[in-house]
């Protein structure tokens, strides 16, 4: 009965930051970058300008002509018309492709400009938080178990289940590694985590009969398979708890939790 209960418990279960060195040069090697961004957009700005006043020259030459060619007299009249004003909408589309290069240019200049700034005035980086100091472990089973449970109890869970785990593999089958599985289990359950205390509490009943918390074990697996709607088992477990160990304290609440688990769950619209 005993090692079936704990197979069901156990089968319960459900499976860059930089240092201050290298943000410096990480900031250095992205200045260098936005250098040669701000080094190569300007000499584009300038070239485009360029185009762009060459090219106006042009249009206002066209300009002349298409105007020119509207007053002759002759034979050729249209033929010159037509090619002037071929001439002016061709040089127009260049200037107003050069005008927007110009414009975006300018844009990404100031951005590039704003992004230089911002890092060199970016704030230095904060010191190195200081190593905390190290837990001192206990090379003593007792006293390391009493560390694992003042953390537990201090509320640190995270920190009491990795000190419980580790003294399970420093003394697995120390009389007082039942007493860790127990506190792993309950760590886990004061958390909700019902499938991992369980295995646990499965271990305690299983390899550790005659630890002081088996009893209480049983009593935990029965509120966690309760938790789980598993009523049979947590059922099983409440009357293995009370054959086993029925002068125990966790004995004491067995009668309350059975009576409990016979109650059935009221439907909507029952009256209270």
């Amino acid at each position: 009965m005993k090692r079936r209960l704990a197979a069901l418990a156990l089968a319960a279960v459900v499976p860059a930051c930089f240092f201050p060195a290298d943000r410096g040069r990480a900031l250095e090697g992205r200045l260098d970058v936005l250098a040669d961004d701000n080094q190569r957009l300007k000499a584009e700005l300038a070239d485009t300008r360029e185009k762009l006043v060459k090219t106006t020259a042009r249009l206002q030459e066209a300009l002349d002509q298409l105007d020119k060619a509207s007053r002759t007299t002759g034979a050729n009249i249209g033929v010159k018309v037509d090619g002037a004003i071929q001439d002016v909408a061709a040089l127009k589309g260049q200037v107003e492709g050069f005008q927007y290069k110009v414009t975006e240019l300018e844009g990404k200049l100031k951005e590039v400009s704003d992004a230089q700034k911002a890092i060199a005035n970016a704030p230095p980086p904060p010191p190195p938080e200081p190593k905390k100091e190290e837990l001192k472990k206990p090379d003593v089973p007792k006293d390391f178990l009493q560390l694992a449970e003042d953390k537990a109890k201090g509320g640190d869970h995270e920190g009491a289940r990795k000190l419980y785990t580790e003294f399970l593999k420093k003394w697995p089958k120390d009389e007082l590694a039942g007493e860790a599985h127990h506190g792993l289990g309950e760590t886990w359950f004061t958390d909700g985590k019902c499938r991992e205390a369980l295995y646990e509490y499965g271990k305690v009943i299983q390899d550790f009969p005659k630890s002081k918390s088996t009893p209480e074990a049983y009593l935990r697996s029965a509120d966690c398979f309760k938790e789980l709607k598993m009523i049979a088992e947590a059922k099983l477990a409440l009357e293995e708890l009370s054959r086993q160990f029925p002068k125990s304290e966790p004995a004491k609440a067995v009668k309350q939790r059975l009576s409990e688990l016979e109650k059935k769950p009221s439907k909507k619209g029952d009256k209270k």
